[in-house]
């Protein structure tokens, strides 16, 4: 067989995708159950959509949601373009030691782990920490970052960008190899500058990935990790830090209430489905790009 090592090289990647991804799938009829561990999924009760109701239903519904899509959205407008607006930056260097730095250096804090960037923000963000040791030099008063509501969400965004700028902008550096040097000499002798030869020649050369990345981010709309804000939120931050994924966590795991986290969690996935899918579909009425 001509391509056997290719074959090879691609089952492990599938079985591990048949067995953490695939297979827990069968694990949804819970959702439509009343749980019990002892009696198992093929002899708990059926309870159809009860579990969808109460979700539906409950006080903290529309808070989390809010705070949910409100997040993601400042991702969208603050972090999504981080990576872009990297890559671009780091394209134009030519001193080729110095721009193998500054992406590596920009790579570093990808690798750290959430727990260690937390500490890093509560240590930093603190009433005694160096931003307020900073404010105090000047003669202001301490502002209470991590036990303000209203700071919550940049302080998140402003991590999260951080913490992956510099990973995220991989792809689009890749993406940029693939432009045409040939059309920046024609550009040069057309006359056009540096600015001139980014918005005609780099940007367009890349829209069809940063499509598909946009695409890709829309579908995440409403959901959201929750060990970052479960390590940075506090009391008088829930009011904007509570979202779904903390309220499965606690309402799921801690009270062990399996079936209905199971169907907050299935209740994302299909708006997220309806997200990614109506933006896939607008997207290739627009333009020639999208997902399928």
């Amino acid at each position: 067989m001509e391509n056997k090592y290719l074959y090879m090289m691609m089952f492990l990647p599938i079985v591990y995708f048949i067995l953490f991804k695939y297979v827990p799938m069968l694990g949804i009829v819970i959702a439509f159950q009343d749980y019990n561990f002892v009696r198992g999924i093929f002899h708990s009760e059926w309870v159809g959509f009860a579990h969808f109701r109460e979700f539906l239903t409950d006080p903290y519904f529309w808070k989390l949601v809010r705070n949910t899509v409100v997040i993601n959205i400042y991702m969208l407008i603050f972090a999504f373009p981080a990576p872009i607006i990297l890559a671009l930056v780091i394209n134009e260097i030519k001193f080729l030691r110095f721009k193998k730095l500054v992406q590596t250096i920009s790579y570093l804090p990808h690798f750290l782990s959430t727990v260690i960037v937390c500490g890093m923000v509560v240590n930093l963000m603190s009433n005694g920490g160096l931003i307020n040791q900073l404010l105090g030099s000047f003669g202001k008063e301490p502002i209470p970052f991590l036990m303000d509501a209203g700071w919550f969400r940049s302080i998140y965004v402003s991590s999260e960008i951080w913490q992956g700028v510099g990973w995220g902008s991989i792809i689009y550096l890749a993406a940029l190899t693939s432009v045409d040097p040939q059309q920046y000499e024609a550009a040069k002798m057309d006359g056009a500058n540096r600015w001139q030869q980014i918005w005609n020649i780099t940007i367009p050369g890349i829209i069809p990935v940063v499509t598909i990345m946009f695409l890709l981010s829309l579908g995440n709309i409403m959901t959201i990790g929750f060990e970052k804000i479960l390590l940075l939120y506090t009391g008088p931050t829930y009011e904007t830090a509570d979202v779904i994924s903390t309220y499965v966590y606690r309402r799921g795991l801690l009270s062990s209430d399996f079936s209905y986290g199971t169907a907050v969690e299935l209740f994302q996935s299909v708006i997220a489905l309806v997200f990614i899918t109506s933006a896939n579909k607008i997207s290739r009425k627009v333009g020639e790009t999208s997902l399928w």
